[in-house]
């Protein structure tokens, strides 16, 4: 999954909130046409970050979701486990494409009346300016284009360093589950290719 990009962390995480339960605040109608303007400008130039926010909302059960159906296939006899792997992923494939669109839509029309609403009852029309110049400057765009390359020099280095601990830590929280479960996993440290387990009957 792709991580929501820095550009668009301080702007939506005070609105993420709202956007996801669906509720819906009125910008004041004593808003300045001017002022309206400069909200519509704003989340225009945000609107990819608000469509992320949304692919997040879809991803985030779809991953749990897999990560149930991945340990339970392992349990199935090996004859099946391919067959029932390409149907777990074609239902999960449709499930995205037939959704991702109508949650992305939604997003973006709700952010008018959530996120357009919080800048409008939190930013005088004259920040929103200094705003809009800050965003459109190109000390803010250069910013924005090495954020993913910040972005992934952290993540690369952070999995070098834990990543071999919390494999063998999470091998062994795997192990704990099956065990409560009475299903067999593959132990800890076993190559991705080997065979799992038969589970117990």
């Amino acid at each position: 999954m792709n991580a929501t990009p820095l550009k668009s962390v301080k702007l939506f995480v005070a609105a993420a909130a709202l956007v996801c339960a669906g509720q819906v605040l009125a910008q004041s109608s004593t808003t300045s046409p001017a002022k309206k303007e400069l909200i519509t400008k704003l989340l225009t130039m945000q609107q990819a970050g608000i469509e992320t926010l949304a692919r997040t909302v879809l991803q985030a059960p779809v991953g749990q979701l897999m990560q149930g159906a991945s340990s339970a296939v392992r349990q199935m006899p090996a004859e099946k486990r391919e067959a029932a792997a390409k149907a777990i992923e074609a239902d999960v494939k449709k499930f995205v494409d037939d959704n991702g669109p109508f949650i992305r839509d939604r997003a973006v029309k709700l952010a008018p009346s959530t996120v357009g609403a919080i800048l409008d009852e939190r930013f005088s029309e004259d920040e929103l300016r200094q705003l809009l110049a800050w965003l459109e400057s190109p000390t803010s765009k250069k910013f924005n284009q090495v954020s993913n390359d910040m972005q992934k020099a952290l993540t690369d280095k952070l999995l070098a360093e834990i990543g071999p601990t919390l494999d063998t830590r999470f091998s062994t929280l795997q192990q704990s589950v099956a065990k409560t479960l009475g299903v067999s996993v593959p132990p800890a440290g076993a190559a991705s290719g080997a065979k799992p387990a038969a589970a117990k009957k």
